[in-house]
C-alpha cells in the first residue's frame, strides 16, 4: 500500500483552493485510487486556529488529496476514508502525535457532519488527549488572529477606497518526493 511515484502538480485556484494538474494514485491494500487531474482540494483542512501545530500541507499533503477525493467521490464510507487517511499518513512516515491528531480531527468532522459513527472507542481516547495538548494555545492564537485580522482589515480599508487590491492568483507547482 502506498502512493505511485511523482510529483504532486497543482494550480492555485483561489485563496484556499487548489487544482490538480497531475493525477495522484493510492494504490491500497484491496482498491487502487486514482484522485484525477482537475480535482480540486485545500490540501489539509486545518483551522486557522491550529496551523501553527499542522500546517495545511507537509509530508501527510498526498493522505489530505486522497482523504478529499475519497469524502467527495465517496467510493467508501467515511469511516474507511478517514481510516486510509490515517493509514496513508503512516506509510508517508507522519509521525504518530500528528497522525492520531489529524486522524481525531477528521473523525470530529465526520461525526459532526452526521457521518458513519465507526471508530468511536479510538476517537474517544485519541480526541481528548490532542485536545488538552492544543486547545490553550489554540485560544491564545485565535485572540491574536482577532487582532491581526483587526489590524489587517484597518490597514486594507484605504487601499480598498484608493481601488488598490488585486486578485490575481498565481499557479505554483509543489513537488514532492
Amino acid at each position: 500500500m502506498t502512493f505511485v511515484a511523482g510529483d504532486v502538480v497543482v494550480r492555485q485556484v483561489d485563496a484556499k483552493s487548489w487544482e490538480l494538474r497531475e493525477p495522484v494514485t493510492y494504490e491500497g491494500r484491496d482498491e487502487t485510487f486514482v484522485v484525477p487531474a482537475g480535482f480540486k482540494t485545500d490540501f489539509a483542512s486545518i483551522p486557522r486556529m491550529f496551523v501553527w501545530l499542522i500546517p495545511r500541507y507537509g509530508n501527510y499533503t498526498r493522505a489530505a488529496i486522497l482523504h478529499d477525493y475519497l469524502c467527495t467521490a465517496k467510493p467508501v464510507s467515511r469511516a474507511d476514508a478517514d481510516g486510509i487517511f490515517r493509514r496513508a499518513m503512516q506509510e508517508l512516515g507522519v509521525s504518530v502525535p500528528r497522525r492520531w491528531m489529524m486522524w481525531a480531527a477528521v473523525r470530529a468532522a465526520s461525526f459532526m457532519k452526521g457521518a458513519d459513527k465507526g471508530q468511536w472507542f479510538a476517537f474517544a481516547i485519541v480526541a481528548p488527549l490532542a485536545l488538552l495538548f492544543v486547545l490553550v494555545p489554540a485560544v491564545v492564537v485565535q485572540a491574536f488572529l482577532f487582532l491581526f485580522w483587526f489590524v489587517e482589515l484597518i490597514s486594507w480599508l484605504p487601499g480598498r477606497a484608493l481601488g488598490k487590491t488585486s486578485r490575481q492568483m498565481p499557479t505554483l507547482q509543489v513537488r514532492t518526493a
